[in-house]
């Protein structure tokens, strides 16, 4: 099962457009997922919306799941499962490689 987390979190100390403190707008996130020695990545930031007074939640009380469901929203659920196919993708590459480096043996 891949897994989804947010590295950190970008925010304006004082917004002064809507009064808010410490307002995430850049969440930096990754996917990983693994199976034994074969691994899959995918990593990037997203911009978020600004947000609604009435639902804001304060920095400090930002839950990992909220950031995670936050920044999977931003993405999009179609970027999501293209992001979450190339992490499985990578995985089945490194089990079933296509290509390969190196020099011939006899070189040595």
């Amino acid at each position: 099962m891949a897994t989804w987390t947010v590295s950190t979190m970008e925010r304006t100390l004082n917004d002064s457009e809507s009064g808010l403190e410490g307002v995430v707008n850049i969440l930096h996130w990754q996917l990983t997922d693994s199976d034994g020695e074969h691994h899959g990545r995918c990593y990037g930031a997203v911009g978020l919306s600004a947000p609604d007074a009435d639902s804001f939640t304060a920095y400090a009380d930002i839950s990992e799941a909220d950031a995670i469901a936050w920044a999977k929203a931003a993405i999009g659920e179609e970027q999501v499962t293209a992001y979450e196919d190339s992490v499985a993708s990578q995985i089945e590459l490194s089990k079933n490689p296509v290509t390969a480096t190196g020099v011939p043996a006899s070189w040595a």
